[in-house]
């Protein structure tokens, strides 16, 4: 019996394929996941059980991972089992072809007969159920593929994808103090120019939650620093070198907010480059997102450590007075003090952090 093969695909283009002994054939190298490395100069065992490695551990990556709050509840309810390794995890995603919100790759095995416009979560209808499921861990039987398209959201907080006409809302959950931190860093970083999402309030099963819209479509994708830094270091690019040169703004700007607010989860995950779907190239970083754990590490002026120094050490003021040297505060409207009226604890802080950096706008 022959090996079973899977074709990788970009929207309709065949990018690779690859069967379940590792033997692969690369197309298109340009077009292929940034965060997915296949060798098909080689057919030696150590090289193939890396393919294999590499294209499970791809395929994991487009399905939930298990610390988010509920996802053993979202599995139950669509009868598949509580996944563990990369394996395991990769054969959800590849039930339903890899499919994703983030990007415009997909998987199918090499016979079968269909299409992007067939598969992509752009286009189909998935169940509203979804949202339900995973924002408050309730039990439902639904259709298992219509359901388990919507798992590829990543992150350790409630989240659900709502369609409306014309795209995607992004409800996020995780108790009344951790929306309420994300909708004060928004309304904060409105008052500074950068390429930002926009979270808004709004009320879900009479709870708060914050709502955004999709950054993603058929013609954008992003892709997480963590992607983009595998695939520097198997094209030997310097990743610091790159994105600067990409988009100094927004890299300067990300770390001027995340001091003022007190952001302590930028980790790589969560900021990276938005691609033109078309080239599969960067454009420029993604708008900057989540803030729902802004205003930790708040007690001084230091900040926490930063995370974005691409191996560099320098806590969170540090980082932003560096940012301020480079590119300036860019400031475009006053941070009202009645903002803080939920959380007025962090409001003196977030003033001294502020002065901090106008202190060296004035000695440049």
């Amino acid at each position: 019996m022959a090996d079973l093969i899977y074709d990788i695909m970009h929207m309709d283009r065949r990018v690779a394929r690859i069967d379940v002994s590792g033997r692969c054939k690369v197309y298109f190298p340009s077009f292929m996941p940034y965060h997915l490395y296949l060798d098909d100069t080689s057919a030696d065992v150590d090289t193939l059980v890396n393919n294999v490695t590499n294209f499970y551990y791809w395929c994991a990556t487009r399905v939930l991972t298990l610390d988010r709050t509920y996802a053993k509840e979202i599995l139950n309810s669509i009868g598949m089992k509580q996944a563990v390794t990369d394996r395991e995890r990769a054969q959800i995603a590849l039930s339903y072809r890899c499919a994703s919100l983030t990007d415009v790759f997909w998987v199918k095995e090499h016979s079968e007969r269909v299409s992007f416009s067939d598969v992509n979560l752009y286009d189909n209808h998935l169940s509203n159920a979804f949202i339900d499921i995973s924002l408050r861990g309730r039990q439902y039987t639904v259709d298992n593929r219509n359901l388990a398209r919507d798992l590829s959201t990543n992150g350790c907080f409630p989240k659900a994808w709502k369609r409306v006409e014309g795209g995607f809302l992004l409800l996020k959950d995780g108790g009344e103090d951790a929306v309420k931190r994300e909708l004060l860093a928004s309304r904060v970083a409105r008052c500074f120019d950068l390429s930002q999402v926009l979270y808004e309030e709004d009320v879900f099963d009479g709870e708060r939650v914050t709502v955004s819209v999709n950054i993603t479509s058929k013609e954008y994708s992003i892709v997480p620093m963590e992607s983009f830094e595998i695939y520097s270091l198997n094209h030997e690019r310097n990743t610091r070198k790159y994105i600067l040169s990409l988009d100094r703004h927004n890299y300067y700007m990300m770390n001027i907010i995340d001091y003022l607010v007190g952001n302590t989860d930028r980790h790589w995950g969560n900021w990276g480059v938005l691609v033109r779907n078309v080239t599969n190239k960067p454009v420029s970083l993604h708008p900057l997102m989540d803030f729902n754990q802004a205003f930790y590490s708040y007690d001084t002026p230091d900040g926490a450590n930063c995370q974005t120094l691409f191996g560099r050490k320098a806590n969170q003021r540090e980082a932003a007075l560096e940012a301020v040297r480079r590119i300036g505060l860019n400031q475009r409207a006053e941070v009202e003090s009645d903002w803080f009226s939920e959380m007025p604890e962090y409001y003196d802080m977030f003033v001294q952090r502020l002065n901090i950096l106008k202190e060296k706008t004035v000695d440049l």
